[in-house]
């Protein structure tokens, strides 16, 4: 069995408001997102299911258009190929969960985090 710890894993700072760091199985990405208050995710989409729920903070979550805020133990599924966009209404912890592995991060195309949103 294997555990993993959070400390152990760098933050990569991808942005001057959003930090990530990753823990990755043979079929799944987990991702714990660091969000200062008025970070901005743009509107994007992949072909990963995913489930993001939020340890701390506030976030708005756009999704295919409709804007929904979520507090510290909710969560929002999203299906693959979905359009979403996130803005951080406070200083934001968020466990992000993809099915399956998110090969593009791991490969560094993820521009769109890396702006200066």
């Amino acid at each position: 069995m294997d555990v993993l710890r959070w400390e152990d894993v760098p933050v990569e700072q991808l942005s001057p408001t959003i930090g990530r760091q990753l823990l990755n199985t043979e079929r799944m990405t987990f991702a714990r997102v660091l969000l200062a208050k008025g970070a901005v995710v743009p509107e994007h989409r992949h072909p990963h299911e995913q489930v993001a729920t939020l340890l701390q903070g506030r976030l708005r979550f756009v999704v295919d258009g409709e804007a929904r805020e979520v507090g510290p133990g909710e969560s929002v599924a999203l299906a693959p190929d979905v359009p979403h966009a996130v803005e951080a209404l406070e200083e934001s912890v968020v466990l992000d969960v993809f099915a399956p592995v998110r090969d593009d991060w791991l490969r560094g195309d993820d521009a769109y985090l890396r702006g200066d949103a």
